[in-house]
């Protein structure tokens, strides 16, 4: 688990575990409108993504203010995006009263869907780490910086600097042998045959194939622990559409992945064991 600090203690952080080269996940944010928002709305652009505790803490408003500058001489095909846990009244006020017009404030309060799907919750305060994030235009990660201190600004000429490394490259290949997200619903899904299936076993850590299913038990320190994993597997069901039959026991919690659809195994249930086994907790 990572950890960062906070005031003067060491709190942790949840969800998926991100890392520099990787297809960026999907989330799901609410605007200042209340209306539901996407990575994938941003299809096309360079998206720079940076998330802080609170506006109203004064060094991260100062990081917002900060982003707006630099965005107002971005190119067009770069969406600077901020993003907290405020509500979305709180952000839409600091931006009218600073006139924030170039980048973009969303809020991951209705979900968390970003803070668990790029593993930057704070469990212990329930906030966002301050983070810089930047995604070209395949969606991959190509600059990542979690700052080691909640409450901090981040190296802006770091990330200033290796944003022209990636305008000059702005889209580069993803290959992987499992894909990064789940078939949506509405399109053929396949049963997997064997080969596909033992190739796929050895890219997922300690599942267990039984009975055209594979499956893995979590423990945990207590039911608490054990619960709060339970929760953060649901956010990212509920999002891939894809859901598993999970047994909750005290201190363990079994998952296991079969698809009805094909009365078997399809690729969809490794694509939700992968993500599963990213979970930091």
């Amino acid at each position: 688990m990572k950890t960062v600090q906070f005031r003067d203690k060491s709190v942790n952080l949840v969800g998926r575990t991100i890392r520099k080269n990787m297809r960026a996940p999907e989330f799901i944010l609410t605007t200042n409108d209340l209306d539901e928002i996407r990575l994938l709305d941003f299809n096309g652009k360079i998206k720079i993504l940076t998330s802080f505790l609170s506006i109203d803490e004064e060094v991260c408003g100062k990081q917002v203010l900060e982003f707006e500058k630099r965005s107002a001489r971005m190119p067009c095909d770069v969406a600077v995006i901020g993003i907290s846990l405020d509500l979305p009244f709180t952000q839409k006020r600091f931006c009218r009263e600073n006139v924030i017009e170039h980048m973009k404030l969303f809020s991951d309060y209705r979900y968390n869907s970003f803070g668990i799907n790029y593993g930057l919750l704070i469990k212990e305060i329930h906030l966002l780490a301050g983070a810089v994030v930047v995604l070209d235009k395949n969606n991959n990660i190509r600059y990542l910086d979690i700052l080691d201190k909640a409450a901090e600004t981040p190296d802006y000429g770091l990330w200033f600097g290796e944003l022209e490394g990636i305008l000059s490259q702005p889209s580069i290949p993803f290959l992987k042998s499992m894909p990064y997200s789940c078939i949506p619903k509405g399109i053929d899904i396949s049963l997997l045959d064997e080969s596909s299936i033992e190739r796929y076993m050895k890219e997922i850590d300690g599942w267990t194939l039984e009975h055209r299913r594979i499956m893995k038990t979590f423990e945990f320190r207590d039911f608490t622990e054990a619960k709060y994993f339970f929760d953060l597997v649901a956010v990212i069901a509920e999002e891939q559409g894809h859901y598993p039959e999970m047994k909750l026991t005290y201190d363990r919690l079994v998952v296991s992945f079969s698809t009805r659809a094909v009365n078997g195994l399809s690729v969809n249930d490794f694509v939700m064991a992968s993500m599963i086994d990213g979970l930091m907790l």
